[in-house]
């Protein structure tokens, strides 16, 4: 093993060097500063998050992290916008009920999960009061996941099973308010059974033939 000079990280020997003078952006230095980031975000609050805290948890030198990252706010937007697209992929099974299902059951999962119930609220919070990182994440994150949640509403038409008059925006706020709210606003539990019965409701308010 051998420390890689430019992030401060163990490294395997084996791993071809960079040119000289040339910071090396190791993927295994991005990842661990990701997770220490989420950690700390979820722990203090993303107002009183310290990159150099989050450094130190990763286990490398600030140096690593601000060649990455110029500000709390710019790895706050780009981890989000990252992490955030990739949560709840967008399921193609031929039927709206089940796809449905699917993107509930992949919500659940997501807001289960003990640092997003954490982080959630926060970044919420921090949204009222901060317009440039509101304006980064409704302008590109949220824009592109309700671009992508309209897609099943779409091929519904398509299919026959709801009218072409089908409300997509309504389809985005009631799968993600829903879940939202009881899970991460009031802290209760949704089961198996109940996910059917939210996809049945969804489903029928947009019309299903």
């Amino acid at each position: 093993m051998e420390r890689n000079r430019s992030d401060g990280d163990l490294t395997m020997s084996a791993s071809p060097r960079a040119p000289s003078g040339a910071a090396v952006m190791r993927p295994s230095v991005t990842d661990a500063l990701t997770r220490a980031f989420f950690e700390e975000w979820a722990q203090t609050g993303l107002g009183a998050l310290s990159l150099e805290r989050v450094a130190k948890r990763a286990g490398v030198g600030k140096a690593a992290l601000y060649r990455r990252w110029s500000s709390k706010q710019d790895m706050a937007i780009e981890l989000i916008k990252a992490v955030g697209l990739n949560l709840t992929p967008i399921p193609d099974s031929g039927l709206l009920l089940e796809d449905l299902r699917l993107i509930l059951l992949s919500l659940r999962r997501t807001l289960r999960h003990p640092l997003i119930r954490r982080i959630l609220p926060d970044l919420h919070a921090e949204m009222a009061r901060t317009s440039a990182l509101s304006a980064e994440i409704r302008n590109t994150l949220q824009y592109e996941r309700r671009e992508r949640g309209k897609v099943i509403v779409d091929r519904a038409i398509a299919r026959g099973e709801l009218p072409a008059s089908a409300d997509r925006d309504l389809a985005n706020d009631a799968l993600a308010s829903i879940l939202y709210w009881r899970i991460i606003a009031t802290g209760g539990r949704v089961n198996r059974a109940e996910i059917d019965k939210i996809a049945q409701f969804i489903a029928a308010g947009l019309g299903r033939q």
